[in-house]
């Protein structure tokens, strides 16, 4: 079974060969984007991208052909573009790294094979994200506290954050307004989230009613 899906289409592509590598190519884009809306929130830029991805590195991979100075060349080519974005998160790559294999796959002609793994890895991704154990707890959160540049940061929370939490750091000490007001960062793990409220009102008393910030954690452990 798996001799015939491995030699596809790789013992040479004719162009209507290569026709229905490009619209497979194509579908499996769609598919990929499908997945990962699925999962995540993803703006209509990136959709387009994860869609179109596997038939452009496709349409690459065939143009190459086996021809070693052609693929020299085409990596020389790709050498000049410099990609110019916002940092992406280990997900967003995974996706990109997803659909540029399939696309890979299909150029070199194994159809079946890139339309069995797309399968597999949508379906196995989609049953991870369901597993209560890998989803994020919603008891860590971000805690932003001001205060006025008098009053001693160093204890003077303590007594509230032993009360409402199970762990608390301080993560960053970073002053306002030329100095006038001081900005705490916490990472905070809470005992009760129906206590957040409670907490919130009592940091208030102590930093003047000045602004007090509780968000969920922004996790960058996963940025590559």
């Amino acid at each position: 079974m798996f001799t015939s899906i491995l030699t596809d289409l790789s013992e040479g592509l004719t162009i209507g060969q290569g026709v229905i590598c490009t619209f497979s190519a194509l579908g499996l884009g769609i598919l990929i984007a499908l997945v990962y809306r699925i999962q995540h929130v993803a703006s209509r830029n990136f959709m387009l991208t994860l869609a179109i991805l596997p038939s452009l590195v496709q349409f690459v991979i065939m143009m190459v052909n086996g021809n070693l100075g052609t693929g020299v060349a085409v990596v020389g080519a790709f050498s000049l573009v410099r990609f110019r974005s916002v940092p992406g998160s280990s997900r967003e790559i995974t996706f990109i790294f997803f659909a540029m294999s399939i696309g890979l796959a299909i150029g070199m002609g194994f159809v079946s094979f890139a339309f069995f793994m797309s399968l597999l890895i949508s379906i196995f991704s989609i049953a991870l994200q369901k597993i209560p154990l890998l989803k994020p707890s919603t008891q860590f959160k971000e805690l932003k506290i001001v205060i006025p540049e008098d009053l001693d940061y160093t204890e003077v929370f303590t007594d509230i954050l032993a009360t409402y939490t199970k762990k608390q750091e301080l993560i960053r000490v970073k002053t306002m307004q030329l100095g006038s007001m001081i900005e705490l960062l916490y990472e905070i793990e809470l005992k009760d989230s129906m206590m957040e409220k409670q907490m919130i009102d009592a940091i208030r008393v102590r930093n003047g009613n000045l602004s007090v910030i509780c968000a969920r954690r922004q996790v960058n452990v996963d940025e590559l």
